[in-house]
This record gives C-alpha cells, structure tokens and sequence, in this order.
C-alpha cells in the first residue's frame, strides 16, 4: 500500500512540475507541443525560437533533477533501500509509472481535455497525440527506462 502512495506522490509531482511550466498560459510550455504547432505558433508572432528555447531549458534541467532526486529520495531514504537490486527494480516502477502517467494521464486526459492547453491561431493542427502515437512512444520510452532505472539504482547505491 506505501508504494501506491510514493507511486501517486510522485506522478503529482510530476503534474504539479508541468503545471508550473506553464503558469501565465499554454504558450509558456510551447515546447511540449507537436513541432507543427510550435512552428505555427511562431509564425503568427505568439513566441519565437529564441524564447521557446530558454524556456524549455529553464524547465527542463529542474524538473529533470527534481524528479531525479524525489525518486533516489523516495528509494533511499523513504523505503531504505541500499542494494542496487531492489533500488532498480524500484526505479524502474516508478519510471514506467511515470512514463506511462505522462502519456496516458496528461497527454491524452489533461490536454485532450482541457480547454487550457489550446493556442489561439493554432486551432486547426492536432496538437493531441493519437493512441497508436502515445503507444508508439511510449513503448520506446519503456526501453529507454530500463537503463534510466540502471542509473537511478547507481546513484542510490553510491550515495546512500
């Protein structure tokens, strides 16, 4: 039961690190979106490259280490786990739940919708992804994770 709580700690997480992305509107997490509506976005004059750019790096670098050290903390510290074994096989849950979270939950639920996350003049391009897309991508996330879980397990063991 514990683990479903850190499970669902950590894709709130997630989801309030997204939200804060994009306070002040949509167009501030312009990056999120499929490149048909980045380019149309830039050319009716909503944004340019320059400020897509630094704010998805603005984003990106602290969400990626506060994700990072919410799941080597959760590992860690909350289950007292020091073995590389057990601390991948955690890592790896919680990746894959967040992974298939961010595909499911907030691509197709959040953003399919939610009135929110329409860009004025841009209307007219799918900016959702279908199923086959989330599926396809996920699936090769999936892969990815499993040596994103070895690294996580690592940093566990070195540090902890």
């Amino acid at each position: 039961m514990l683990i479903v709580l850190q499970l669902i700690l950590y894709c709130l997480l997630f989801t309030v690190m997204v939200k804060i992305a994009v306070i002040g509107g949509a167009i501030n997490g312009l990056y999120f979106y499929p490149k048909p509506v980045q380019e149309r976005a830039i050319e009716i004059g909503l944004t340019d490259r320059e400020i897509m750019a630094k704010k998805r790096k603005c984003f990106m670098i602290p969400f990626f280490l506060v994700m990072l050290a919410a799941l080597v903390l959760i590992i860690s510290v909350w289950n007292h786990v020091s073995d590389f074994k057990k601390a991948y096989l955690l890592a790896l849950l919680f990746l894959e739940v967040m992974n298939w979270y961010d595909g499911i939950v907030i691509d197709k639920l959040w953003v399919g919708y939610s009135k929110f996350w329409l860009l004025p003049g841009c209307e007219d391009i799918p900016y959702v992804q279908t199923w086959r897309q989330v599926l396809k991508k996920r699936s090769i996330l999936t892969l990815i994770w499993i040596a994103g879980a070895a690294i996580v397990a690592g940093i566990v063991v070195l540090l902890f």
